[in-house]
């Protein structure tokens, strides 16, 4: 082990869900640095997610990442937690007699995780939509609610617990390769023979800073409002309502309802803020399908989701980079996945292979590779 103080024995740069949770499977028998630009880790994407946990979302890897996660959500056996991750919730996709091929699809890609509903179901099951709106959806009964920040706070705090660093307000400046990994922050300069790169919307700029090439991530902005229900209704209990085209969502939240367009409109990587253009059209979303007229909006806000070109994330050593082992590309399942990618990724950074219960889901490490075909 190194013991200096600027040595280490692996450089995680990002504190946000990826970033902290490698750090933690690592920190158990290494000496980990994580290093974060701003002032708390989270502060961008995790700490603005409304994640809700179901195995029905994303493409195939990131399904199966999710499976190879539901037994930690059910049962974390963390000291750290003193609440369950999970509270039921339960999910609604909702299809117009216009998107019937999409719901016939989608019921088929899903398979036995939903149930079909008609359309008089579905008005059963969501109370809030205007009648006749629907024709049709699959219900995910399984579906629940993540406390988002309980998990961040179980890796971070677990991280700590093993002796592992964090370093805030430390904007990485420079990479490079001398020996081992040489970062230089305005906090002081960094040295490790593993970077694991994890820093979301940023992490083809840092790839850049390192001299290898980005992988071709795009970030795309997700807006969010939270509203009053309808008075004299308690949406607490009701399930997560879902256009089967992903047009918009609706969701319970500490007796508002969080509402969102689900755009993924392309941004930068930035501090994401909400444009009026896109709360417009949340807006004239949820009143088209729920009997909800003119809202009043309470809060508003914005997060970044970034994408691989392929659609699945990435957790693998650069071909061209010694060390430079990339963790990235979790679209908007970064939360729901974390589990098990933050375990098989660590694996990775070691040599090992993915855990057997993670592999048994059908995850290899060739589909996580960062030199898989259709990666920049």
């Amino acid at each position: 082990m190194n013991n200096s103080t600027t040595g280490f024995d692996c450089i995680v740069i990002g504190a946000g869900i990826a970033g902290a949770s490698i750090a933690a499977e690592l920190s158990s028998d290494r000496r980990v640095l994580l290093l974060e630009r701003e002032s708390q880790p989270g502060y961008h994407t995790t700490g603005r997610s409304a994640a809700l946990f179901t195995v029905t979302y994303g493409p195939e890897v990131i399904r199966a990442l999710s499976r190879a996660s539901a037994a930690f959500f059910h049962d974390p056996a963390s000291p750290h937690l003193a609440h369950p991750l999970l509270e039921p919730r339960g999910a609604v996709f909702v299809a117009r007699q216009d998107q019937q091929t999409s719901l016939a699809r989608t019921a088929e890609e899903l398979g036995p995780h939903v149930t079909p509903l008609s359309g008089a179901e579905v008005e059963t099951h969501v109370p809030l939509l205007r009648k006749g709106y629907a024709t049709g959806g699959l219900q995910d009964a399984s579906a629940a609610d993540i406390d988002v920040n309980g998990l961040h706070q179980h890796y971070l705090k677990t991280f700590r617990a093993a002796g592992g660093i964090l370093q805030t307000k430390a904007e990485v400046q420079a990479l490079r390769k001398e020996g081992d990994w040489q970062v230089d922050t305005n906090q002081g300069t960094f040295h490790a023979p593993v970077i694991v790169n994890a820093a979301g919307a940023w992490a083809d700029e840092i790839a850049t800073l390192a001299g290898l090439k980005p992988a071709g991530l795009t970030p795309k902005r997700r807006t969010a409002l939270t509203v009053a229900p309808p008075e004299g209704m308690v949406p607490d209990r009701w399930p997560m309502v879902v256009d089967i085209d992903e047009q918009f969502y609706l969701k319970a939240d500490a007796g508002k309802l969080l509402i969102s367009p689900a755009d993924a409109t392309l941004s930068p990587p930035c501090d994401a803020q909400p444009e009026e253009l896109d709360i417009a059209i949340c807006i004239d979303r949820i009143e088209t399908a729920f009997d909800l007229e003119r809202p009043r909006i309470e809060s508003r806000w914005a997060g970044l989701r970034s994408f691989l070109p392929d659609g699945d994330p990435v957790a693998g050593y650069d071909p061209e980079g010694e060390g430079f082992f990339w963790l990235a590309g979790q679209g908007g399942y970064g939360i729901q996945t974390a589990p098990a990618l933050a375990r098989a990724a660590a694996a990775l950074v070691r040599g090992a292979e993915i855990p057997g219960d993670i592999a048994a889901e059908g995850v290899t490490a060739e589909a996580l590779a960062r030199g898989r075909a259709g990666l920049a």
